[in-house]
Parts: C-alpha cells; sequence; structure tokens
C-alpha cells in the first residue's frame, strides 16, 4: 500500500521531466545502482513535492535521497526550509556527497541498504510499560556476566561542586567500562544459530573489548575490524579477551567496508557500539542501578560520543525516576550532538577534529538520536582545559582512574554549576581504560 503523496506545484511537473534527461553523473551511478539492487522497495527519480524536487523518493518508506553537489553549497538555507516543510509531512531523508556516490559507492550502497532495512523494520523497543519491564529483563539477563559497580561521593568534590555528587563508577566494569553491558546484552539476545556464527563490530577503543569479553565469557567468536594504526596496546588488550582483529584502513568507509566482508564470509551477526537497540538497553542498566542506590537524584551526567550510552541513560531515568533529567557532557571541539540537539538532525564532526576525550568523536546515530532528542535535557560543551582539569581532580581527590572522555561529564557540571546548587547529581564515570604513560597532568 503506497503512502500518501505529497502535493506538488503542478509547474514543477515539466522540470522534473527536464532535470530527469539532464541528470547529473552521480544521480546517474546511484540511479543505476539502486535500479540493480534487490532493496525491496521503489524509488522514482525527480520526484516534485510542495515547491521543491527531490533526487530520488520512495512513497512506501516516505524516504527522500539528495544528492548534494557544488550548488548545494550556495542554497544551503533555501534546500534546508524545503526539507524542513517535507518533513512536516513525515519525510526521511537520507543526503550523500556527489563525491561519495562517484568514488564510494560500496559504502554509499551500503548506508543505503541500511537504512531501508531499519525503515522497514519496526522498533525492536517497545513503549511504557512494556519498555520498563524490558529494561528490567535486560539488566536481569546480563547480571552474571557483568559486575555491579560502586557508587562512590567525596565530601570535597561536594564542596567544589556545590551539590552532592554521586560517581557511578564503570571504570571498574568488566574490561573497564559501560560497554561490556551492552555488548553483552547484545550477544544474549541473538538466536543460538546466529551466536554460533558469531559477532563482527567495528572499533579500536572500548567496544571492541567489550565485544571480545562478552563473546568469550558467552561462547561465541567476536571478529574485530580495527585500523591497521590503532595503538599496539588496544590491540592487544582485544587478542587478550580472545577478539579476532582484522585490519582495515583507518576510514570509516574502509572499516564498514570490512565489516560487511566479515559478516559475509562468516555469516557473523553485525553489532553496532552505540546505535543498536540491545547495545542501548544494556547501557542504560547502569543509570538503573545508580537510580536503585540514589531515587533522589535530580539529574545524571554522561559523556556523549556515539549516543548510546546517553540514550540509554535516559530511558532508565524516564521508567525509574518520576524527576529525574539527564544532561550530557561533550568535548567543544567534538560537538556533534549539541549541534544535533539543536538542528534536529544527525550531524558530524569535522574530520580533522581533535580532542583529548578522543572517545567521544563518534557520531550519533538514527535507533539513539530520536531517544535523545524526546528524552536528554541538554548537552553542556566544554573545553579541553576543563576536560583535564576535571580528569585531574577525579584522580587526586577520589583516588580512582578515569579516562578523558569520563572526565567530560564531570566537567559538564563543574562549567555551569551555579545551575545545579544543592542539587543531588548522579554521574556515570564511563571508564578508566587509560595510559598512565601519558597523562595530560
Amino acid at each position: 500500500m503506497r503512502n500518501k503523496i505529497i502535493p506538488y506545484n503542478p509547474k514543477l511537473k515539466q522540470y522534473a521531466r527536464q532535470l530527469r534527461k539532464n541528470s547529473t553523473l552521480s544521480e546517474v551511478l546511484l540511479w543505476k545502482n539502486i535500479k540493480n539492487k534487490a532493496l525491496g522497495v521503489q524509488f522514482h527519480r525527480q520526484v516534485p513535492m510542495l515547491d521543491y524536487i527531490v533526487d530520488f523518493y520512495c512513497h512506501e518508506l516516505m524516504l527522500a535521497i539528495e544528492i548534494d553537489g557544488n550548488s548545494h553549497d550556495y542554497r544551503y538555507f533555501e534546500d534546508k526550509n524545503r526539507q524542513n516543510k517535507l518533513e512536516e509531512y513525515g519525510v526521511k531523508f537520507i543526503r550523500f556527497n556527489d563525491l561519495d556516490v562517484k568514488n564510494n559507492m560500496f559504502s554509499v550502497s551500503l548506508s543505503l541498504e541500511e537504512q531501508i532495512k531499519l525503515l522497514k523494520t519496526p522498533l525492536k523497543s517497545p513503549q511504557g510499560d512494556n519498555l520498563k519491564k524490558t529494561l528490567i529483563q535486560v539488566h536481569n539477563r546480563i547480571k552474571p556476566y557483568i559486575h555491579k559497580t560502586p557508587v562512590l561521593s567525596s565530601q570535597l568534590i561536594n564542596e567544589i561542586a556545590g551539590c552532592n555528587v554521586f560517581f557511578k563508577c564503570e571504570n571498574f566494569q568488566k574490561m573497564g567500562a559501560f560497554k561490556m553491558r551492552g555488548a553483552t546484552n547484545a550477544i544474549l539476545n541473538l538466536s543460538e544459530k546466529e551466536q554460533s556464527k558469531g559477532v563482527v563490530t567495528h572499533s579500536s577503543g572500548n567496544f571492541a573489548q567489550a565485544l571480545s569479553l562478552a563473546a568469550n565469557k558467552i561462547g561465541t567468536e567476536a571478529y574485530i575490524v580495527m585500523p591497521k594504526n590503532a595503538p599496539q596496546v588496544k590491540k592487544n588488550a582485544v587478542k587478550g579477551y580472545k577478539g579476532n582483529i582484522i585490519e582495515s584502513e583507518s576510514t570509516p568507509i574502509a572499516r564498514e567496508q570490512m565489516a560487511e566482508k566479515v559478516k559475509q564470509e562468516t555469516g557473523a551477526t553485525f553489532i553496532h557500539p552505540s546505535n543498536d537497540d540491545d547495545v542501548i538497553h544494556g547501557q542504560g542498566t547502569a543509570a538503573i542501578e545508580l537510580l536503585e542506590e540514589q531515587p533522589q537524584l535530580d539529574f545524571i551526567f554522561t559523556p556523549v560520543g556515539g549516543g548510546g550510552l546517553i540514550a540509554g541513560t535516559a530511558l532508565a531515568a524516564k521508567y525509574f525516576s518520576d524527576t529525574c533529567k539527564v544532561i550530557g557532557g561533550e568535548p567543544k571541539n567534538a560537538d556533534d550532538a549539541y549541534r544535533s540537539l539543536k538542528s534536529g538532525k544527525i550531524e558530524y564532526n569535522d574530520a580533522n577534529s581533535t580532542t583529548i576525550a578522543d572517545g567521544l568523536r563518534t557520531f550519533l546515530g538514527d535507533r539513539n538520536f530520536p531517544i535523545i532528542k524526546e528524552n536528554v535535557d541538554k548537552i553542556i560543551r566544554v573545553e579541553e582545559e576543563d576536560i583535564i582539569n576535571a580528569m585531574q581532580l577525579i584522580w587526586e581527590r577520589m583516588k580512582i582512574i578515569i579516562e578523558p572522555s569520563s572526565a567530560v561529564a564531570f566537567a559538564a557540571l563543574l562549567k555551569e554549576k551555579e545551575q545545579f546548587k544543592n542539587k543531588d547529581v548522579g554521574i556515570i564515570i564511563s571508564g578508566g581504560n587509560v595510559d598512565v604513560t601519558n597523562l595530560p597532568f
């Protein structure tokens, strides 16, 4: 059954025909690619809608594809306004860069197929009481495989912050980070047949270690795509947890392509480090434990990278507290989540952006962003100096090891502490995997 067709100005119909005859090379290439793939849905070319012509459109999914060429740079705000109008009708947009279509068709194809698959698949996440029950089931499911990490506090920290601070110390979690929770839940939620073929992900950080350890504990294989230039200490950690490392070039596209290749060759199930329902639900269990111990919390702060932790925390706060709000901390040098909340769509960091909190340079996904957009109160950006100072303060006063990404949440609290004066504030210390021979202080 076709969804409603968005009305258009009849004068555009003739112009749309001309555009089809004079398509750019990238439009022709993508069209040939779409026509040659069994995507299970039908796209149309140059479809007039309102006062706008979209490059490709699928009626069934109400999904538009736009190819951004050079001309789009000069009409950015005009395009944005037109897109916003169509989104009010329920149209969803995917944008590809002209050069990516010409030079990286494989990656573009994978991205398109994944988007279509997600749109055709109802959200796993139930709502309301059912979601609360799901989160409880997730927590019970993973308990045998994780630590219930401690909640620590410091009177001196409270005085400095001007509020009561409760640190949920996931730096004491197995493999040293909260990601053990989501990785474990994602694997346990697979069928026996799927588990027998293993799991695959692309990561050079904590999720690589988490998936490797979780797979080892549960009894399946983990294939970890890591860039060739990843630090040897990270590769050694993955090997220590019995993960199978497959090296790739360092670009995101290369890692995605290699992960897809491994998936096709082994039959392993791909598990995204943050943009996966089961991973998100698993990460939310840290906040559930925190709220069980400190139910009076007014706020919970988390760092924001790929979005899995803050999305899971937001769901936990929503269903396990009546008053607790969730706030994200993000490096100003990699503030894609902050900009995403402002614009209402997923934004990306500049390829050259650098931050000491390198684990937070990843961007949000279409599974976690809607949760964040609806349930996160705000995101506070912090400078590099703020991160280092917060990290040093916790090392010196709490006597615990935390990584720079973990310090971002605490830095966000200190940055705007007047807003939280005398409140009860939880902070999720996301991890403690840091090179102690290369500290920033």
